[in-house]
């Protein structure tokens, strides 16, 4: 057994994955994969709670993948997979199901956010996502788990199952702990800085996409939220918009956000997003060039989901037989 801790992280394939995504996650996740025992995996059954099209989510399944191998997520050195390829996913989360409580499911506000987005959808899976998660978590023994603000009361209710569980039948499961990346920063919405950069941001003029082209970018950053008074400094309670686009230029160029608020020192605001724009062009220019290539190879890309795949479902395998032998059934 690997004395390296081990760290789970997913991605829905909902839509384009964005800069936002890219510096707060998935640059970290690439960092973190020789320090740790990494899984990454597309969770395309958490897709499911919304209405989707098939050929579509199919498509966006596979392109997600492609994209993480962009980001710098490498199969030789990370567990990558496709969460529906794995069934021990939905097996987990049924019996994690019959150890879970109402009022718990009831306090989680990200069900009661999509149910008012997805009036005309609200089905079992919306409300049972937090056990879904709790099962993607659990199966690989995760000791760490990569968590954003919105994403804290999921790992929450993980630890409570797994405590609870633990304490009925035997110690079948790692307590995760939340991991809070070394290096990363928040990217916000260009539209309402005050909001995080969404892939499900109903403006498309928010958000930066992975595969945005060059010319959209621009247009992306040139109407960008500042404010009237045309200073360029940090100041993220009085000018969001103006100390987001400093955080995308530092990321993107590899400089700290003081060595950009002097770069930028007697500047417009004009000048400043040509340079967000440029140094965020120059940063994805390589990534596309690789998600192409993957995308295209088409052989590679089968052999790292199959490959992928097995390498999951060894470990998910055994830790639900251990699962299935605490709660008696019958092996």
């Amino acid at each position: 057994m690997s004395a390296k801790k081990s760290v789970l992280s997913g991605i829905q394939p909902s839509g384009g994955l964005t800069l936002g995504n890219y510096i707060g996650a998935l640059r970290n996740w690439a960092a973190m994969q020789d320090e740790f025992d990494a899984y990454y995996c597309v969770v395309n059954m958490h897709a499911i709670t919304v209405k989707q099209d098939p050929a579509a989510l199919r498509r966006r399944t596979l392109e997600t993948l492609a994209l993480l191998i962009a980001c710098g997520i490498e199969p030789a050195r990370s567990t990558l997979f496709i969460q529906s390829r794995v069934h021990e996913h939905a097996e987990l989360a049924w019996i994690l199901n019959c150890n879970t409580y109402l009022g718990e499911l009831n306090r989680m506000t990200q069900f009661k956010d999509k149910a008012t987005r997805h009036a005309d959808n609200i089905n079992a899976g919306l409300y049972t996502y937090p056990v879904l998660m709790a099962a993607d978590i659990l199966l690989y023994q995760a000791h760490l788990v990569p968590v954003g603000a919105d994403q804290k009361q999921h790992l929450e209710i993980t630890r409570d199952i797994a405590i609870r569980f633990n304490n009925a039948f035997g110690e079948a499961f790692v307590v995760p702990e939340p991991y809070i990346p070394k290096v990363g920063g928040k990217i916000m919405s260009l539209q309402d800085p005050t909001k995080k950069m969404s892939k499900s941001d109903d403006n498309e003029n928010a958000y930066i996409a992975l595969l945005d082209k060059p010319d959209v970018i621009l247009k992306k950053c040139k109407r960008a939220v500042t404010d009237s008074e045309n200073i360029i400094a940090y100041d993220e309670e009085k000018r969001p918009g103006v100390s987001n686009l400093l955080s995308i230029y530092s990321n993107c160029a590899n400089v700290s956000v003081e060595e950009a608020v002097n770069a930028f020192a007697g500047k417009g605001y004009g000048y400043l997003k040509k340079a967000a724009a440029d140094a965020v062009i120059g940063a994805l220019e390589p990534l596309q060039k690789r998600f192409c290539d993957v995308l295209a190879d088409e052989a590679y890309l089968t052999k790292t989901i199959n490959d992928g795949v097995e390498k999951a479902t060894a470990v998910a395998a055994a830790t639900l037989k251990r699962v299935n032998a605490c709660i008696g059934f019958y092996c």
